[in-house]
């Protein structure tokens, strides 16, 4: 069976013409009009039956209950299907479905509450019809539920029917179950707030602004919750511009193609924060990127985590590609035995890829993607006094982190999320990091908890076009421990679980990416010249030879250079020397050098002569020794991860990529 359903605010729809000897009777032609109703568009197929039509109406109901809506419309559609089942089968069908949706109202846990009950109405079965429809705009207003057979046989309805629930979207034909936490996350009530480091908590209604602009951005982003776009940021052309990224029109949306100097470039910021998790006393391990969404835990977990699935079936399972690390390395620790001598024990992946499967419209160059690389560390605290004093710990790692990725902190905003009883009984705590932050936070607090954590925070970076984006984010998980089982020996050797941090010192690396470029666009806005941090450089020196008799000193002195773990190239191409000086600037070389009869005729390379491209206020623009001019880019890149060019040293050997 397939079922398009739509929660709409109206739907009219007129009989025109009996297509079928056996289509239903209708008294007449008349135009049915609709408010405030859940639509669903049925086409039979060959092999459901009624254990189908049951199961089919369960989820159907369990939908109208996330959505709020008791008033449901049955719309015979064969146009769903190219499987139909045969139209007498399938009138049979769509009677006995109509039969069970009204008389799920004569239950008596039901009945006293006529709130609860299921307004059924039912289009004609064999007609063609003419209809308008207006379909509501939230997250969930939109699905796509396919219930099969599943091939096992028997009566049980659980092992016969296999049901998959999927958000529509443009580019969507895949199946997709929506979580609990997702149906939450759109109808929560949230209290926003703006906290000041003086420890100050202000309605935001009532907040002046005035000095704190990115603030009140964010704040506005976050409670209107619109994560489309109408216009692509700047970052979309630069990373074209720069051969970094680009879209991947063989792929889903989302999912991105790296050209070399982008691999580079990503595998290196991949690098370093690694290396700043293990200095921190993350262990890291590696798990698989699909799971059994049928598993206990999985299933438990998946209702708790607000995330658009990408899944699969294989050999009668039903798989989901994850959408973090967190299961898998839960699952690994549920294998540990553990003291609380061992705690904070930290686990930490670099998940590449996590994959969520977020709306087509959100989806906008590096900003947000469908799959993405996360640096996810998490660490088993014994309780909550640990659990505080390592957030705080992993807090101070995150803006070190940020500021070594060449992100300040004027470029990003801080929101933290608390429930209220945890914020009375922690204020001194979150006071603490609003202080160290330094600038006044975006608060977000539930009289409830809705989710597995109950506090949250991060860094979001604001963009040009108003879109926030988060970077750097920590929580703290009080239901994981035991939902996956856990267990650590206490001081009194009784079994406990831990609590748990979920926390990502960068966010996501493509992430990182595109808050780099942005920051580069708006230095071309503000008429200066872009770059990239000279680590992070595809190309941190060019040599450029006047004529090809200066080629071997070229590549001498480009073999000295790079024997510094220095990324040197040599543009070799019969090109004007203007130009290719214009080119070098254009692909944001920091440092050239121009080779000439004069740097020849000295027949050394200890002094060289540099073009340098950004003031470095090392007076490096002019004849200077090799040896400080090494010093000065070593300075630049000190206790950074290198790796060599990822591309011919010679440009003359590069394809030209057209982007």
């Amino acid at each position: 069976m397939k079922i398009l359903q739509l929660h709409c605010d109206s739907i009219e729809y007129t009989p025109t013409k009996k297509e079928i000897q056996i289509a239903e009777d209708i008294p007449n032609l008349a135009t049915v009009s609709i408010q405030q109703v859940v639509v669903a568009f049925i086409s039979i197929e060959k092999n459901d039956a009624s254990e189908t039509i049951h199961n089919a109406v369960s989820q159907i109901r369990s939908s109208m209950k996330n959505v709020g809506c008791n008033k449901l419309l049955l719309y015979p559609y064969a146009h769903l299907s190219s499987n139909l089942a045969p139209p007498k089968t399938a009138l049979s069908l769509l009677c006995e479905m109509k039969k069970i949706c009204a008389s799920d109202n004569d239950d008596p846990t039901t009945s006293a509450d006529s709130t609860n009950k299921t307004e059924v109405h039912s289009a004609p079965f064999g007609w063609t019809k003419s209809y308008q429809i207006k379909v509501k705009g939230h997250p969930l207003a939109e699905s796509f539920k396919t219930i099969t057979k599943n091939g096992g046989g028997g009566g049980d309805t659980a092992n016969s029917t296999f049901v998959t629930d999927s958000n529509s979207d443009a580019s969507a034909d895949t199946q997709q179950p929506s979580s609990t936490a997702l149906t939450q996350e759109s109808t929560i009530k949230s209290y926003w707030y703006i906290l000041t480091p003086q420890g100050q908590m202000t309605p935001v209604d009532d907040y002046d602004f005035t000095t704190h602009q990115k603030l009140e951005v964010l704040a506005k982003y976050e409670a209107a919750k619109k994560r489309s776009v109408d216009e692509p940021p700047p970052h979309v052309s630069l990373m074209k511009k720069m051969a970094i990224a680009d879209y991947e029109p063989a792929s889903d949306s989302g999912n991105m193609r790296f050209y070399p100097n982008g691999r580079l470039i990503k595998s290196l910021i991949e690098q370093y924060v690694t290396n700043r998790i293990k200095d921190y006393g993350g262990y890291e391990v590696e798990t698989p990127i699909m799971y059994d969404s049928h598993h206990p835990s999985m299933e438990s977990y998946f209702n708790r985590f607000p995330a658009r699935q990408y899944n699969i079936d294989s050999e009668g399972k039903h798989l989901f590609l994850r959408f973090a690390a967190c299961f898998g390395q839960f699952l690994m620790a549920n294998d540990f035995q553990m003291s609380y001598k061992n705690l904070p024990y930290r686990l930490y992946e670099l998940t590449r890829y996590s994959f969520r499967r977020e709306q087509s419209g959100e989806l906008v160059g590096l900003r947000r993607l469908r799959a993405f690389t996360m640096p996810d560390c998490h660490a088993f605290c014994a309780d909550m006094t640990q659990a505080i004093s390592e957030l705080q710990t992993r807090f101070d790692l995150s803006k070190n982190v940020l500021q070594n990725l060449d992100i300040a902190q004027d470029n990003y905003e801080m929101a933290i999320r608390f429930t209220q009883d945890f914020y009375e009984q922690n204020k001194s705590m979150i006071h603490n990091l609003v202080k160290k932050h330094g600038k006044p936070v975006l608060v977000e607090m539930w009289k409830k908890r809705f989710f597995y954590f109950v506090l949250k925070w991060e860094f979001n970076y604001i963009d040009s076009l108003g879109k926030a984006s988060a970077l750097s984010t920590d929580q703290i998980d009080i239901e994981n421990g035991e939902r996956y089982g856990i267990q650590f020996v206490d001081q009194n050797n009784s079994p406990q679980h831990p609590l748990i941090l979920h926390n990502s010192p960068s966010g996501a690396i493509e992430r990182v990416i595109y808050v780099l470029l942005e920051n580069a666009a708006q230095d071309i806005s503000n008429s200066k010249k872009p770059s990239l941090p000279l680590w992070l450089a595809p190309t941190q020196v060019r040599i450029i030879p006047i004529a090809n008799e200066f080629m071997e000193f070229s590549q001498a002195l480009a073999d000295k250079i790079s024997s510094h773990n220095i990324r040197v190239d040599i543009d070799d191409r019969n090109e004007s020397i203007g130009k290719r000086i214009r080119e070098a600037e254009k692909e944001w070389i920091t440092y050239t050098l121009v080779i000439g009869q004069k740097e020849v005729d000295a027949k050394t390379t200890d002094t060289i002569t540099v073009r340098c491209r950004q003031p470095t206020g090392n007076a490096l623009d002019n004849n200077v020794s090799f040896d400080d001019f090494i010093a000065d880019i070593k300075k630049q890149i000190q206790n950074k991860p290198f790796s060599k060019l990822n591309m011919s040293q010679y440009l003359s050997k590069r394809p030209q990529i057209m982007v």
